[in-house]
């Protein structure tokens, strides 16, 4: 159920091959039909991963890895659905998730099950979770409850709204930050100029790709920079100590999700074109 992936010296991850880079920090196989793939991240002990009901309800359960009676006795989650329409049940009190819509669940929740209102349509739930030291409240937000904010320029070809989901302008959360980024027509840069925040960790998710469509996922430090090739619903764990912006060979939607020292959006060390290497 968990794949777990250590964290990583910047110092270490400046010789890594291809193939290194990928096993570290890129996540696949996700969205598979009945099948919950978690990945557990020593970055700020992050969970990311899928839950894909078609032909049965899922339950998100705990593992050893979080040595815990129940997943989320010391976590929080987020969940945004990028299929057709689920329901998530928590506690036995169903939420209906529209496609695009998101959800907060608190501390202390026990039952956590998913399904897909048609086995032909599946829901796809991409989730995030974090330690949590309090309960806040579960929150629905759908995309027009989220907290838009529109960046960029069509001459810099990164013109994109920032949906922010689980954000403190929209809930309460102990430190997962969560939302989903579309660009607009003709724009294939996100996050760019770039910038890392050394006090937070961060992972995309890539989708809304054709099967040919790619994304030139940029890590690395300002000085060393990588690439990690990205398909249709793939993901990529971010460190503190890397820049994360990515180009497309077409338009796609990412949705990305923060946890770490603070909730602060702007808290970032923006890098200049001409310093990147």
């Amino acid at each position: 159920m968990f794949d777990v992936r250590y964290a990583s010296s910047n110092k270490d991850a400046r010789s890594y091959d291809t193939a290194r880079l990928r096993e570290e920090y890129h996540i696949s196989g996700l969205f598979k039909k009945d099948e919950i793939r978690l990945v557990y991240s020593h970055f700020d002990r992050i969970i990311a991963g899928s839950v894909c009901p078609t032909e049965r309800e899922l339950k998100l359960e705990a593992g050893k890895e979080i040595g815990a009676e129940y997943f989320l006795e010391r976590r929080e989650l987020g969940v945004i659905n990028i299929g057709e329409k689920g329901v998530v049940s928590l506690d036995g009190k169903d939420y209906e998730m529209e496609p695009r819509d998101g959800l907060y669940v608190g501390k202390g929740t026990k039952d956590i099950v998913f399904k897909s209102i048609d086995k032909n349509k599946p829901a796809k739930f991409y989730i995030n979770s974090a330690p949590a030291h309090k309960t806040y409240p579960t929150v629905k937000i759908n995309i027009s409850k989220a907290n838009p904010v529109t960046l960029g320029s069509k001459e810099e070809l990164n013109e994109r709204t920032i949906y922010q989901y689980i954000h403190p302008n929209v809930c309460d959360s102990c430190q997962l930050s969560m939302g989903m980024t579309m660009l607009k027509e003709g724009s294939v840069w996100n996050t760019m100029p770039c910038h890392t925040h050394d006090r937070r960790m961060e992972v995309y998710l890539y989708f809304d790709m054709t099967d040919d469509a790619l994304v030139f996922h940029m890590m690395g430090e300002p000085h060393e920079t990588r690439h990690i090739i990205m398909r249709n619903e793939e993901a990529v764990i971010s460190p503190p100590w890397s820049i994360h912006s990515g180009v497309g060979t077409q338009k796609y939607t990412f949705i990305w999700g923060m946890v770490g020292e603070n909730q602060a959006f702007d808290d970032m060390d923006h890098i200049d074109n001409k310093d990147l290497i």
